[in-house]
């Protein structure tokens, strides 16, 4: 719970001034990545890019995203201790162990090399950047007002919410985007302040880009209820499935570049810039590639596109973001999920209005309805997606045939992977938040702040601590109750000693006993906080 921070009045001020700084931050990431894209391309109107790469040279498609990723790799190497992006599923892991607070310095630089990404050819999205961006500032401004607990985390809440409301234009949408994904709970006392600060960020956005749509869709969509609503059943399911295979194809890319670094010994920082090369040849012969890809998501919804096309650049685009994320050359996976999305709910709209033409709607309402159940899907997100698509459209008319196909998306996905892609990424690096509280709470707890000292009051016997020691029964005092939750179950004893391992020569140290009452009442502690804040 809350044990430092401002008071009432003193929040919503900051959380005000938060707002504002994120969602000013959101609109000078896209406008740096317009400018770097427009210097490194010639473009004068980034938003049709495909169409103006494709009457570039061969070389000059090849060569700009190898050298983007050159000088990503560069700044990764430089500034960050794995060579790794940051992006959402560090936020949302900072709101659940770090009491709101994520890297600066490695943010920072993660901004820089994500934004260099977006505009050298790499093929993801902004909205990953723009979130950790927006986590960095309300970082700083925890640390400057000695902010923990509720507090940290409702100021990233707001953070967030005003930069994916400035990003794309939807207040409501980047308000529950915060509580759903980052927060992941939609408690009465963050609601408000989150609202705000999303409000804050469409001001920001409507001022600087005016009060406009990213889509714009030709015609109004219509749904024969009863007749095609099955049809969207099926689309939620298809959606599901293309959304694990990009989820698995990312995955499976980030791996084989483990293995590659490995086993040859290449430099980390040429990574990115060998993923640039084959992105670059991709571009060639298919510049829809390129970049953010809204150009090819609103060819999809006012179907512009034929059969073939729409299934060739689904595979090409799901191909083109494995590498980029692969490569470690940074973004984010909403984007490229909407596009995947857009053009998997064409074609089977094609389909499904070829087969059966005199009771089915138009191609492009499923387009609408598969670029939200993908997205919801690879989010995890099924209320917020669902919300973002209407006001990126501003389409709510045909709100039913999403809502179905985006529940059976995310209902088939989420058991196909932990839940969403940021809960799957965190689960490969063994970051347990899938599961719930009662998973991840335990890797909070250090070992050595619930331990009893060797001369504290009803201590363990130095001798029952030693024997058990050369038994194998011990924890080291680095660990967490995640580590040492199991070894009471294994072993059914009542403490654990706590000890520091020695070389090969020196003995191990011994700093005292776990009592798994201790470790019990640390964790209904830490539960009942959590059911607190949850719950105010």
């Amino acid at each position: 719970m809350k044990t430092h921070g401002p008071t009432q009045i003193q929040f919503w001020f900051i959380a005000l001034a938060i707002g504002i700084a994120a969602g000013l931050a959101a609109v000078l990431f896209r406008f740096g990545i317009y400018a770097i894209q427009t210097t490194a391309y010639g473009t004068d109107d980034v938003l049709t890019l495909h169409s103006f790469a494709a009457g570039l040279a061969w070389y000059q498609i090849l060569l700009i995203p190898i050298c983007g990723g050159l000088v990503v790799g560069l700044i990764l190497d430089r500034f960050t201790d794995d060579g790794r992006v940051r992006s959402v599923a560090d936020v949302i892991e900072g709101a659940a162990l770090s009491e709101g607070r994520v890297e600066v310095r490695r943010g920072l630089a993660s901004a820089a090399a994500s934004m260099i990404t977006l505009s050298t050819g790499g093929s993801s999205g902004r909205e990953g950047p723009v979130v950790h961006l927006a986590a960095v500032i309300s970082t700083g401004i925890c640390r400057w007002i000695n902010a923990n607990g509720i507090t940290g985390r409702d100021l990233l809440g707001c953070a967030v919410a005003a930069a994916v409301s400035a990003s794309f234009n939807a207040p409501i949408a980047g308000a529950l985007f915060a509580l759903e994904v980052i927060l992941r709970h939609f408690a009465v006392h963050a609601f408000a302040p989150i609202v705000i600060a999303s409000a804050v960020g469409t001001v920001i956005n409507r001022l600087v880009f005016g009060d406009v749509t990213e889509f714009v869709l030709p015609v109004q969509n219509a749904l024969g209820f009863y007749v095609e609503l099955p049809a969207f059943l099926i689309l939620g399911l298809v959606c599901g499935i293309v959304a694990v295979a990009l989820m698995k194809a990312i995955f499976w890319a980030e791996d084989f570049g483990n293995f590659v670094e490995r086993e040859t010994g290449l430099p980390r920082y040429l990574r990115p810039a060998i993923a640039g090369a084959l992105l670059g040849a991709l571009a060639i012969g298919w510049p829809h590639i390129i970049g953010v890809g809204y150009e090819t998501t609103s060819a999809a919804l006012t179907g512009e596109l034929l059969l073939h096309e729409a299934i060739v650049f689904v595979i090409l685009k799901v191909i083109a973001v494995a590498i980029t994320m692969g490569g470690r050359m940074g973004g984010g996976v909403f984007s490229p999920s909407l596009m995947v999305g857009a053009l998997t709910g064409l074609a089977f709209g094609v389909i499904a209005t070829a087969i059966f033409p005199t009771v089915s709607g138009s191609g492009t309402l499923y387009a609408l309805a598969g670029m939200g159940a993908v997205a919801a899907a690879v989010l995890g997100a099924p209320i917020s997606t669902t919300l973002i698509v209407f006001e990126l459209t501003g389409d709510w008319q045909t709100g039913l045939a999403v809502m179905v196909a985006v529940s059976l998306s995310t209902a088939l996905a989420s058991r196909l992977v932990d839940r969403s892609f940021f809960l799957t990424q965190l689960e490969r690096r063994n970051v347990h938040l899938a599961a719930g509280p009662q998973a991840y709470l335990l890797a909070t707890f250090k070992v050595s702040t619930i331990m009893r000292d060797m001369d504290a009051p009803n201590a363990a016997s130095e001798e029952a601590c030693w024997d058990l020691v050369r038994d194998g029964i011990y924890v080291d005092g680095n660990a967490t109750l995640e580590q040492a939750m199991p070894i009471f179950e294994g072993a059914g004893h009542r403490f654990i000693p706590v000890v520091t391992l020695g070389g090969e020569d020196a003995p191990p140290e011994l700093w005292g006993a776990l009592f798994q009452v201790d470790a019990l009442r640390a964790m209904n502690r830490a539960l009942s906080e959590t059911a607190a804040e949850e719950h105010s």
